[in-house]
């Protein structure tokens, strides 16, 4: 008997290894707060020197005293990376211990087919899932639906974008959204989805999407990197990736960070000329095929559409231009009051925080940014989604919070699309205040 409970123990030892449940081997992720300018530069190069992937800030140059940062680091550096902030009197925390649990549950899909799931839009979905989709909601939409192919990616994937359209109306406005610039916010392309589901299952039922509908197409770009986000499918160890997947003629890195190549003060401060870096610009201004494709359909649609959202995650917060300088974009205060009112919508049916306010104002400097670029284009009302949480999942939000974070973003978009179009058209039928999505 004994020897069979020795049997047993042994075996459920080994399985907790072999399937990494065991919270000492597991990567995890830190919150560390630097206290003085020499802590900085050991946080600035550690983040450099091992296998980490840094949540927050996006690159090690944002880190400064004071600021909390995020850190994934890898069960195999865990040990080193601790006694290296022990070492020098850094003080952190274990944000989450059950890193690889939590990666495992975000993939676990019981259903690549809407029809055949209750929960489908409360599940994250592979690149292949997402195309699926795409192809059956255009063949069962076909009076309001239409795929739009704009291009393809630096791996040839192609990138499709949605046309959402109830009615013929003459000198019809539109507004775009796109969604997976960065390949490891998985809650993004999940919103995508979720939109078009609401918009599609609710037209005349819910008013704020009718009235929204009634007065303008709307353009969605489910994935607008497909390469880095299929490569966060591929295995655990890749799930951080931030940029895309092309090859630099200069150097044995991979990938751009596509929010930093579009041509707004491109390769300035708040972006790096390192392939090797986060936030890499990339060769020159649209050198990427993935920002090329949405800049040409963007600039060859610029006379219709007055609105451009941009999804990400995390932090909570809905930023405007600009993020290129701290100078205020033009009609600053009528963005700001559209923030502000989104904002407090989802606090009012939500009780969640986000701040709002211009991008380089409320977080750093970022250039080369979709939203600075469409802004200067001529789209006046431009904004990004920061969306759950603040921290605690970050990049790993589990599937069960998806509903609200979507609902959370669905207020806040709707609530800007009426606002834009009561500032500049006459509606077909009154905008009213946004409703949340069960009302």
């Amino acid at each position: 008997m004994k020897s069979l409970w020795i049997l047993f123990v042994l075996i459920n030892v080994q399985k907790l290894l072999k399937t990494g449940h065991c919270t000492e081997t597991q990567d995890q992720i830190l919150s560390i707060t630097p206290k003085t300018e020499e802590q900085v530069d050991i946080l600035k190069n550690l983040t450099s020197q091992y296998e980490t992937a840094l949540w927050q800030p996006a690159a090690p140059q944002y880190i400064q005293e004071e600021s909390e940062v995020h850190l994934f680091v890898p069960a195999t550096n865990l040990e080193t990376v601790k006694n290296l902030l022990q070492g020098h009197a850094i003080t952190h925390a274990v944000l989450l211990a059950n890193t690889n649990e939590l990666i495992e549950m975000q993939t676990m899909n019981d259903s690549t087919d809407p029809r055949s799931s209750t929960n489908f839009y409360e599940r994250y979905h592979s690149l292949e899932d997402i195309y699926y989709w795409i192809n059956r909601t255009t063949q069962e939409n076909l009076a309001r639906v239409k795929t739009i192919l704009i291009g393809s990616s630096s791996e040839k994937r192609p990138l499709y974008v949605l046309k959402l359209s109830l009615n013929d109306r003459a000198d019809k406005k539109a507004m775009w959204i796109d969604c997976g610039i960065h390949a490891r916010e998985w809650i993004s392309p999940a919103f995508c989805l979720w939109f078009v589901q609401h918009s599609l299952a609710f037209y005349d039922v819910n008013q704020d999407i009718t009235d929204i509908l009634d007065n303008m197409d709307i353009y969605i770009l489910p994935v607008l990197n497909p390469d880095g986000y299929s490569y966060t499918w591929t295995h655990y160890t890749n799930r951080m990736w931030r940029k895309n997947r092309s090859a630099s003629m200069n150097s044995d890195c991979i990938g751009v960070d596509l929010n930093r190549n579009f041509d707004a003060n491109w390769c300035t401060e708040g972006s790096s000329p390192n392939p090797c870096t986060e936030i890499y610009c990339g060769a020159f201004p649209e050198s990427e095929p993935e920002t090329h494709a949405v800049a040409e359909f963007l600039r060859s649609h610029k006379d219709t559409i007055q609105l451009y959202v941009s999804i990400h995650s995390y932090s909570q917060m809905l930023l405007f231009p600009y993020s290129y300088t701290v100078e205020e974009a033009e009609n600053h205060n009528e963005l700001l009051e559209i923030a502000k009112e989104a904002t407090e919508k989802i606090r009012r049916y939500y009780r969640s925080n986000y701040r709002y306010g211009s991008g380089a104002k409320t977080i750093y400097l970022a250039p080369g940014g979709s939203d600075d670029w469409a802004y200067n284009l001529g789209i006046k009302y431009s904004f990004t989604f920061e969306l759950q949480d603040r921290g605690h999942y970050g990049f790993l939000l589990p599937p069960s919070h998806i509903p609200k974070a979507c609902n959370e973003a669905l207020t806040g978009v709707k609530t800007i699309a009426l606002k834009v179009i009561e500032k500049t058209q006459t509606p077909t039928s009154p905008p009213t205040a946004a409703t949340p999505f069960w009302k």
